[in-house]
């Protein structure tokens, strides 16, 4: 099981008077190569949840396991290490440096990671291949299709094993996650 929530609650301000529950008793699977769409209104814990899912912060109780490691019982420099290395996050504003090209977007956040400047260029370009865009290796301008492609490739450099959009991804974002992820057509 790639991601499994049981009985898991999340409550912020926990004790004062401003107490909020976000999230309460949830249980849910995700089997690995499985996308999921969440739906609700607002205020109804999807944030919440993807925080969870995504090693933001671990439940107020419950349990909650990503790729086989048990978040309630680890500490935070191990859930910011877990995240760093396993998990994706695409946001709607894509952090993209326009300064930046596309190659030097998709490398930027391997900095911390130790790997060499040209291991990181390799796999950068091998990806950009993949997506037919390597023609666009020293471009600065994006279109949204191009910042979508730009954010896939950036987090998906090593395809991290849980892929966790802010928005829902529907074409070219949708066909790029199931090119370099292998999920069926």
């Amino acid at each position: 099981m790639l991601i499994e929530l049981e009985n898991t609650t999340k409550i912020y301000n926990q004790g004062k008077p401003n107490e909020v529950t976000a999230l309460y008793d949830v249980s849910l699977q995700i089997e690995d190569q499985t996308m999921v769409c969440l739906q609700g209104a607002s205020g109804s814990g999807k944030s919440t949840l993807l925080a969870i899912i995504g090693c933001v912060f671990p439940p107020s109780s419950g349990r909650a396991s990503i790729a086989g490691k048990q978040l309630s019982r680890m500490p935070d420099r191990f859930m910011t290490i877990h995240r760093r290395e396993c998990i994706g996050f695409i946001f709607q504003q894509f952090n993209i440096l326009p300064r930046l090209s596309v190659l030097d977007n998709i490398t930027l956040p391997l900095l911390p990671l130790g790997i060499s400047p040209g291991a990181r260029k390799a796999r950068a370009r091998e990806l950009m291949d993949q997506l037919s865009i390597s023609h666009r290796e020293n471009f600065r301008v994006f279109s949204s299709n191009r910042l979508t492609l730009c954010a896939l490739k950036t987090l998906l450099f090593f395809i991290a094993a849980t892929i966790i959009f802010s928005w829902v991804a529907t074409g070219t974002a949708f066909d790029a996650v199931r090119t370099l992820s292998g999920l069926p057509r």
